[in-house]
């Protein structure tokens, strides 16, 4: 596991040592970003205090697809945060495609970038402080009152990365997507999708296909399967 208390980008670092020969199950964390990026070119607000890191998978023949690696990243996270909330605590959700509820509130992000046979994950999750967002509202583990340094976080990511990743690989994507629709919000929530090109669509989540897209329940009983967009819950 390597770790810089600066830099701009984990995930554009590990991008490199990826093209230099980096190896499957390597880590890279920082303290800080000068220059974090989420889903579809977004800023990501990276101040001291929260977990900012990225690791490498490298693809295999018979792996499931690459994008399903959002999936297997989604579900460590979510097993790692809650191994720090106490028993009775506030309540996690997964969201599709990639974010982390903490009572409604987004606590993380992922994001996925390829080079060659190697996918790089980057995860960033809010510990200490939660940005300020336009569209949605975000929440920290310590507005909870959890404390987490982003070292032991680390730990505790790298622990789930690497069992989530053994069973995306000998279980196939299938015993993700269980696990994922287990720690989802349920079956049945009001949800608005905004679309690539444009279109805006509301009805009710209604799990995930095979190939882990949303399927969208619509109000005239269909399901509308959405591989890329914007969810947010209504």
């Amino acid at each position: 596991m390597l770790h810089v208390p600066e830099t701009g980008s984990t995930n554009a670092d590990l991008r490199q040592l990826a093209e230099a020969g980096g190896e499957d199950g390597l880590w890279l964390r920082a303290d800080r970003q000068t220059a974090g990026r989420g889903r579809q070119g977004r800023d990501w607000s990276s101040p001291s205090g929260n977990f900012y890191g990225s690791t490498l998978v490298r693809l295999r023949p018979g792996d499931p697809m690459a994008a399903t690696l959002a999936l297997v990243a989604a579900v460590a996270i979510e097993e790692a945060v809650r191994a720090c909330l106490p028993e009775v605590g506030p309540r996690l959700a997964l969201k599709w495609p990639n974010d982390l509820l903490i009572d409604g509130a987004k606590l993380s992000g992922i994001l996925l970038e390829r080079t060659g046979d190697a996918i790089v994950i980057g995860m960033g999750i809010n510990l200490a402080s939660a940005p300020n967002l336009s569209d949605r509202a975000t929440a920290a583990l310590g507005d909870h009152g959890v404390a987490v340094p982003p070292a032991e976080m680390q730990a505790l990511l790298a622990d789930a990365m690497t069992r989530w990743v053994a069973i995306w690989r000998t279980q196939g994507l299938a015993a993700v997507i269980t696990r994922w629709e287990a720690r989802a919000h349920p079956r049945g929530t009001p949800l608005t999708a905004r679309l690539p090109d444009g279109q805006v669509l509301t009805g009710t989540f209604d799990g995930l296909a095979s190939d882990g897209a949303l399927r969208l329940g619509l109000a005239d009983g269909s399901s509308h399967v959405i591989h890329a967009g914007d969810i947010f819950l209504v």
